[in-house]
């Protein structure tokens, strides 16, 4: 099993990729730590982990708080012993859902979407370095986005976040390589999660966009899909899941300061993208 006995947390654990990758980690032989802001949503997903046998706990934090950050890490190790891998996955879309003009946008939305998408990784590696270098190094696994490689219509302060944690990601490459620290992050296109958006139902939890697409009734057409590769099925959230697996294996040993798109479909081959 590729992350046998290792320790994991996962932030924004709840729901959507999060949840995937705790299900997926637990069965590659991890025991995990799932943390969300909500939660009943960490302690659902717990539970679901230790019901198919492996080995989980239930935290709240906030990644936005420092010291929700400190305690998830503390109560991890405390918990299991050590820290081998921290996913910073836990973040936020702009308020509104890329609906509000950008000069409609306040200070509030602002300060809460750095906060949460970029102060959430700088908390997460900050408490992280000490258990992971106690542990004789490990992976500190970021989810990031497509929109800090490229721009989304409407979600510039979002794009901004990511932007900045990709540059975060390769400046924490070159500081804490020396402690057998590797940091590397996912850049997400397709195969996201629909409980993303604002008043999702709980039914398209484990799912894409485009499965529940699909399971809403819509015909999965890969050739009216927006991306030069068409597969038979749509993206799907294990499709990032594994890209991020692969990341906190130690088969990416050597890998560090890297943040590549997953599941783009060959869109980022192209001159331009169109969403």
């Amino acid at each position: 099993m590729r992350l046998e006995n290792k320790v994991v947390i996962i932030t924004g654990g709840g729901a959507g990729l999060g949840r995937e990758c705790a299900l997926l980690f637990s069965r590659e032989g991890a025991k995990v730590a799932v943390a969300d802001i909500d939660e009943q949503r960490a302690e659902n997903v717990a539970k679901l982990v230790a019901d198919k046998g492996g080995e989980a706990i239930a935290l709240r934090c906030d990644v936005g708080a420092e010291s929700d950050v400190k305690a998830m890490v503390d109560g991890t190790v405390s918990q299991f012993g050590r820290l081998d891998v921290m996913f910073a996955n836990a973040g936020i879309p702009v308020p509104g859902f890329g609906t509000v003009p950008f000069e409609e946008t306040t200070e509030e939305s602002w300060r809460r979407v750095i906060d949460v998408n970029l102060g959430g990784l700088f908390f997460c590696a900050k408490h992280a370095v000490a258990p992971l270098k106690d542990a004789g190094g490990g992976a500190i696994v970021v989810t990031s986005s497509a929109a800090g490689l490229v721009a989304y219509p409407g979600f510039a302060v979002y794009a901004a976040s990511k932007a900045g944690v990709n540059g975060l990601v390769r400046g924490l490459s070159m500081d804490l390589g020396r402690h057998g620290i590797r940091v590397n992050a996912i850049c997400p296109t397709h195969g996201m999660s629909a409980s993303f958006m604002p008043g999702a139902p709980q039914d398209v939890m484990g799912m894409s966009y485009e499965e529940a697409a699909v399971a809403g009734g819509q015909a999965w057409d890969p050739a009216g899909f927006g991306s030069p590769l068409k597969l038979d099925r749509p993206p799907a959230l294990k499709d990032n899941a594994y890209a991020a697996l692969f990341l906190a294996s130690d088969e990416s040993a050597y890998m560090s300061g890297v943040v590549f798109p997953t599941c783009d479909g060959g869109a980022h081959a192209r001159t331009s993208l169109p969403y």
